[in-house]
């Protein structure tokens, strides 16, 4: 992690859950990070944080939502300004809704498809662009995805949900491709987290927490913050590793219940 002290980071949904974990983890280890989320609030709190902890590096909050391309363009122009651009661009933010696909609304399917999918491709082809722009061949791109977007579990509320995480899949794939033809060194990583214990059940099933409750005890997990670190541990072992070869994409399936990852190349 040493090589990436000074550079520049943003984390989109970095406000609470995998993502909050995964900024502090890069301020903690040097890195100037742009936290987005459109509560600005939370980022304000975690900066603090970050500043109480002493970390090295810093935490810059900012208000952004994903699903307005306009906003997105407006952050990459802001961290343009400020930052001179990015170095490394993760993809964490995510958004469920239970709108099943018999009696689903259409507004709930086009919110995930518009955070989960064209907010995430948004800010791959600025943050690729802005690597380019600088001459930047190091640098990285991790997809935050989840097992969802590898197998469809027998829950209609999250159906659609896991239709969006299947395209970050394919999308993964498609830039691997695209960054091979392009000659770069830049890598392409997708970390897929099991069911872990942060606000996401309980956004899910906002009118029936009950129901958030005991999807975690099922799968008895431990304290939601090993949890985090432990995502956060695995998103440090991507940007540490280095490939030499030019087809520079990983692809780090996370489990919740083995506590090991695995790793597909």
């Amino acid at each position: 992690m040493d090589r990436w002290k000074g550079r520049v980071a943003l984390v989109t949904g970095a406000s609470v859950g995998i993502g909050a974990a995964i900024a502090k983890s890069l301020v903690q280890h040097g890195m100037k990070v742009v936290g987005c989320a459109r509560n600005l609030q939370q980022m304000e709190n975690l900066a603090a944080e970050c500043v109480s902890s002493g970390f090295s590096g810093t935490l810059f909050p900012y208000k952004c939502d994903l699903s307005v391309e306009d906003e997105v363009l407006s952050m990459f122009s802001w961290i343009k300004v400020q930052h001179q651009g990015i170095d490394v661009c993760i993809n964490n933010a995510g958004l469920a809704l239970p709108e099943p696909l018999l009696s689903g609304k259409t507004s709930g399917w086009k919110n995930m498809m518009d955070v989960n999918v064209f907010g995430l491709s948004v800010c791959t082809r600025e943050a690729y662009q802005s690597m380019k722009e600088r001459n930047i061949d190091d640098g990285h791109i991790i997809n935050i995805n989840s097992t969802s977007g590898h197998r469809v579990v027998n829950n209609a509320d999250v159906h659609f949900y896991a239709a969006s995480k299947y395209a970050v899949t394919a999308l993964t794939e498609g830039l691997r491709q695209e960054l091979r033809v392009a000659k770069t060194h830049i890598r392409a990583t997708c970390i897929s987290p099991g069911f872990v214990e942060t606000e996401f059940a309980y956004r899910l099933f906002s009118q029936n927490p009950e129901k958030a409750e005991a999807s975690y005890k099922i799968i008895k997990l431990s304290e939601r913050t090993e949890e985090n670190d432990g995502r956060s541990r695995f998103l440090e072992k991507a940007l540490h590793e280095r490939s030499e070869a030019r087809e520079c994409v990983s692809s780090m399936n996370v489990t919740c219940g083995s506590g090991a990852g695995k790793r597909h190349t």
